[in-house]
C-alpha cells in the first residue's frame, strides 16, 4: 500500500522498506544502499524509536545546548519517513504517529509553536513545518491541513520586505533582519506545502530565491547574509538546496556551489547541518556528483558510528545526538527516494 501511495505521489518507483537486497536504482543516480549501510539504518533507526517521549516528542537532554522539543521532533520524524514509515505504515508507525501529534497539538490558533525557544524561534518552526508538510503530501489528512496552513502562513507574513535583507528570515518571527541559515528552512516549508497543494504565494518562493542569489559570492560559495564576503560549507550547502527545492536546478550558481562543497567537504564547522543540506542538493545533481558525494558521505559516517548491542548512533554534545543521527540517517537513506520533497 505505501508503495502504490508514494509512487502515485512522487512518480517513482522504491524498494521496500529495508529491502532484503539492493533494488534496480533509480536512472537518476545509480546509488543503492549497500549491507552495511543497510544495518547502520536499522540499528539508528532503533535507537532513535528508543529516544522517544512519553508525549511523542524527542529532545536533546544530553545536548550543551537548550533540547529543542519542536525542533528535534521534526528532525526525526523526516529520519522515520526517509527510511520508509509513516504514521499508518512501516515499522515505526507508531512513533511516527505520536510524532506528528505531538507537532499538531504544538501549533497554536496563530501558527506558532508552544514550547519553543524563542530566541531562535524560526529554526524550529522551518524543520517542524517541513515534517508537517511532508507527511501531508502523503496522507493528505485534512487535520494535518489545517495546522500546517497555519504555520505556512506564519512563515509568509513573517518575510523580510526591506533592503538587502528582502525576502529572507532570520530568528524572530517577523519581517526584518534575515540569514541563509533561517531561511532556507523557510524556502523549504513553503515548498513542502505548495507541492502538498496548500496556498502558499509564489511572489513568496519568488522573493527568497532572490534573496539567496544575493548571498552567492565569487567562487561558488554563499555568504550568511546578502552583502557579506565570507563562505562556507554550510551556508553553501543551505543555499544550492535552497535553488534546487524552489525548482532552480540549472541555476548558474548550482554547479560551482557543487563544486565548492566537494572542495570544502571537511570543514568541521555546523559540518551536520550543512551535510544534511549538502546531500539533497547533490543527489539533484544525480549522476556522478550525486555518486560521488554519496561515497563520500558514507566515508564519513560509517567509520563514527557509536554502537550498543542493535542500536546505533552518532555521538556529538555539541549539536545532540539525536539531532546528529537524524540527520546522518536521513543522508544514508537517500537513495531509498522515501521523501518526495528531495525529488527533482
Amino acid at each position: 500500500m505505501f508503495l502504490r501511495k508514494l509512487c502515485a505521489f512522487a512518480a517513482l518507483c522504491v524498494p521496500a522498506l529495508f529491502p532484503a537486497s539492493a533494488a534496480e536504482p533509480a536512472a537518476q543516480d545509480a546509488v543503492v544502499v549497500d549491507a552495511q549501510t543497510e544495518e547502520v539504518l536499522r540499528g539508528a533507526m532503533r535507537w532513535l524509536a528508543s529516544k522517544q517521549n512519553v508525549n511523542g516528542s524527542w529532545n536533546e537532554s544530553d545536548s550543551r545546548r537548550a533540547n529543542h522539543p519542536v525542533a528535534i521532533t521534526g528532525y526525526v520524524l523526516l529520519a522515520f519517513m526517509a527510511t520508509g514509515n509513516l504514521p499508518e505504515e512501516g515499522e515505526y508507525a507508531k512513533q511516527v504517529k505520536a510524532g506528528l501529534d505531538f507537532l499538531l497539538d504544538s501549533i497554536g490558533v496563530d501558527g506558532h509553536y508552544r514550547g519553543v525557544d524563542g530566541g531562535q524561534y524560526m529554526y524550529s518552526h522551518g524543520i517542524a513545518t517541513i515534517a508537517l508538510g511532508e507527511l501531508y503530501g502523503q496522507s493528505r489528512s485534512p487535520i494535518i491541513r489545517e495546522k500546517l496552513q497555519r504555520a505556512i502562513r506564519l512563515i509568509v507574513t513573517t518575510q523580510s520586505d526591506r533592503g538587502s535583507n528582502k525576502g529572507g528570515w532570520r530568528y524572530q518571527p517577523r519581517p526584518g533582519d534575515a540569514d541563509i541559515s533561517v531561511t532556507v528552512l523557510q524556502v523549504v516549508a513553503l515548498r513542502a506545502a505548495k507541492n502538498a497543494g496548500l496556498d502558499v504565494p509564489q511572489q513568496t518562493i519568488d522573493d527568497a530565491v532572490d534573496y539567496v542569489r544575493r548571498c552567492a559570492n565569487p567562487g561558488g560559495g554563499f555568504a550568511y547574509q546578502a552583502g557579506q564576503r565570507g563562505s562556507g560549507f554550510s551556508r553553501t550547502a543551505a543555499a544550492i538546496y535552497s535553488l534546487q527545492v524552489c525548482g532552480h536546478y540549472d541555476d548558474p550558481l548550482v554547479k560551482p556551489a557543487s563544486d565548492y562543497l566537494f572542495e570544502r567537504h571537511n570543514e568541521r564547522r555546523y559540518w551536520t547541518y550543512g551535510a544534511n543540506y549538502a546531500a539533497p542538493a547533490q543527489y539533484m545533481i544525480g549522476g556522478d556528483t550525486w555518486r560521488r558525494w554519496y561515497d563520500l558521505m558514507k566515508g564519513e559516517l560509517l567509520p563514527r558510528v557509536q554502537r550498543n548491542g542493535e542500536m546505533v548512533s552518532w555521538d556529538d554534545r555539541e549539536v545532540g545526538n539525536i539531532y546528529t543521527t537524524a540527520c546522518n540517517t536521513t543522508v544514508l537513506a537517500m537513495p531509498w527516494h522515501y521523501i518526495p520533497l528531495y525529488q527533482r
